[in-house]
């Protein structure tokens, strides 16, 4: 890939230069692969969710099943403009989406502050549209989330880690804290991908900094 072209993937497209989309939905599985839970609302009763990103969608998806209290997971797009977006689509950076997790869970048995904790020792925070080797727009951080209450709170995680970060010698936090915008789900194979290859490439890897925020339940 020439410098100019990975350039490009890292500018967030304007609309004039988005690619138009399509009106009909990608289809989905009905189950996850590893919980056999569904993908696809309603969710129980009760339950709470966001979407994250942190790089390749594949190991975040991961990450997040793993954890004890999580009903389910899958994997799409969010966050930029094209409507209903393939990977390849994605993959040229002009639909301005990013690759996210959706996170379904059950707020008895797994805190908000956890899931934070998780996202933020989960992924380098600090790298802009990137996440290691991986360069483009849709490999930004982000935190999507459906209230005012609970981006107040991630906006507030954030700040105590910057400063965990900062005396470690890492440079700003660039992660998005957002409204949780319409996802649109990825392609089947992409779902539980690392389940379903577990040689799979995951890309998934923090700072090794503490978050100074909840306790982290791994299942």
């Amino acid at each position: 890939m020439s410098i100019f072209s990975t350039l490009e993937k890292t500018r967030m497209p304007s609309p004039n230069d988005a690619l138009p989309g399509r009106t009909e939905r990608m289809p989905t599985p009905a189950k996850h692969y590893v919980l056999g839970t569904s993908l696809v609302p309603p969710f129980p009763a009760g339950s709470e969710q966001l979407l994250v990103g942190m790089g390749c969608f594949w190991g975040v998806e991961k990450l997040f099943w793993k954890l004890e209290g999580i009903y389910t997971t899958a994997v799409g797009y969010a966050a930029g403009l094209t409507p209903n977006p393939t990977y390849r689509e994605v993959c040229t950076g002009r639909t301005g989406h990013n690759e996210v997790a959706l996170v379904v869970y059950d707020p008895r048995l797994l805190s908000f502050e956890s899931l934070l904790r998780a996202f933020w020792e989960g992924h380098d925070p600090t790298q802009g549209m990137r996440q290691g080797n991986d360069a483009g727009t849709q490999y930004r951080s982000g935190l999507y989330l459906p209230t005012a209450e609970k981006r107040a709170i991630a906006t507030a995680s954030r700040d105590a880690y910057q400063a965990k970060l900062s005396a470690a010698r890492y440079g700003a936090i660039t992660t998005e804290i957002l409204e949780q915008p319409e996802l649109f789900y990825a392609e089947d194979y992409h779902q539980q991908y690392l389940a379903k290859n577990p040689d799979g490439y995951c890309g998934i890897g923090g700072t090794g900094v503490t978050c100074p925020i909840g306790v982290l339940g791994a299942g």
